[in-house]
């Protein structure tokens, strides 16, 4: 995660929304329809008795007052410290690049701005998924960092087709820059002009075009 370029919080979901997105397909895969279970003093979230991750707690959301609270402004909540450090990681970035979503210790949103977050938070920060823990009057949003859904991941340029679109439908972004950010993070080699971009990985393809506002205009692509 540098700090050389100054990014907005639409260049950040561009640039790591597409791959971050893509790895929760591989956490879909791996605790399948397992309810979940959070030990804040073990730091572990677990899905199941033999499905256990450790996690970072971002922050909470709650659906009476429709507001997100960042983890290190939780005092109330004696949220162990070291499972803050991603974000805190994330509000010393905020601190440094004048991003207010970053370093305001609570706001209105809405549960779609609950994954927004959590989307760029996994993708900054190299986390294997994000996870958002309903609990009934509130949500906690936590990263996930572990080799069992790292290794699940198997290398799939179909899901481009499918992860890309939901992607840009939910979130409002660049989409010629987010498909090209999500593509070589995925190991296309991607060659871009002007409207057009194309990739190539292995003897797969993907062609897309967009217009004058860098909006999707198709996508197709030929993979095996």
């Amino acid at each position: 995660m540098s700090d050389s370029t100054v990014l907005t919080a639409q260049d950040l979901i561009a640039q790591y929304g597409g791959i971050a997105l893509d790895k929760q397909n591989d956490l879909a895969a791996v605790i399948g329809d397992n309810n979940w279970n959070a030990d804040l003093e073990q730091g572990v979230i677990s899905f199941g008795e033999h499905i256990v991750f450790p996690i970072q707690i971002l922050g909470t959301f709650s659906h009476s007052s429709e507001t997100f609270l960042w983890g290190w402004a939780n005092t109330a909540s004696g949220i162990p410290e070291n499972l803050l450090q991603d974000a805190l990681q994330i509000k010393q970035y905020g601190e440094k690049t004048g991003l207010p979503l970053f370093t305001t210790s609570q706001f209105d949103a809405a549960v779609n701005d609950v994954h927004y977050i959590g989307l760029i938070a996994s993708g900054m920060l190299g986390s294997s998924a994000y996870y958002v823990a309903d609990y009934g009057s509130g949500a906690l949003l936590v990263t996930i960092k572990s080799p069992l859904i790292d290794e699940a991941r198997t290398e799939t340029p179909q899901r481009v087709l499918t992860v890309f679109p939901q992607l840009i439908s939910l979130f409002e972004m660049n989409h010629q820059q987010a498909l090209a950010a999500y593509l070589k993070a995925k190991g296309f080699e991607v060659t871009a002009k002007d409207k057009e971009l194309s990739a190539t990985y292995n003897s797969n393809t993907i062609v897309a075009t967009f217009d004058e506002l860098h909006r999707l205009a198709s996508l197709n692509g030929n993979l095996s």
